[in-house]
């Protein structure tokens, strides 16, 4: 019988690191993580999604919405949100020719 490692069967279910498929794969993993984390935010503030929603600006449908997939939310909305749970987010973009740090 033959064994696999993680990253083989990662390359070959979801594609290779650096492709299309698989950076799609990491982009909703990591938006689901956020909505994940969120939510667990939230809780351990004692705030529903209603009162949320109501100190970013929104209803309660768009937060449930974040949480449950963040990927489909607007930067801005998502910076509101962790300004209201007064998370620390440091946003950092690479190209080629240039390097910007955020940090709120």
């Amino acid at each position: 019988m033959k064994t696999y490692t993680l990253e083989e069967v990662q390359d070959r279910l979801i594609g290779k690191i650096g492709t299309i498929e698989r950076d799609k794969f990491e982009f909703e993993l990591q938006m689901d993580l956020i909505g994940k984390a969120i939510k667990q935010t939230r809780k351990e503030r004692h705030l529903t999604q209603e009162e949320l929603g109501k100190l970013i600006g929104v209803q309660k449908a768009q937060i449930s919405k974040i949480e449950n997939n963040a990927s489909n939310v607007t930067i801005d909305t998502l910076l509101r949100v962790f300004k209201a749970l007064k998370a620390k987010v440091k946003l950092q973009v690479e190209l080629p020719h240039l390097k910007v740090s955020l940090g709120q």
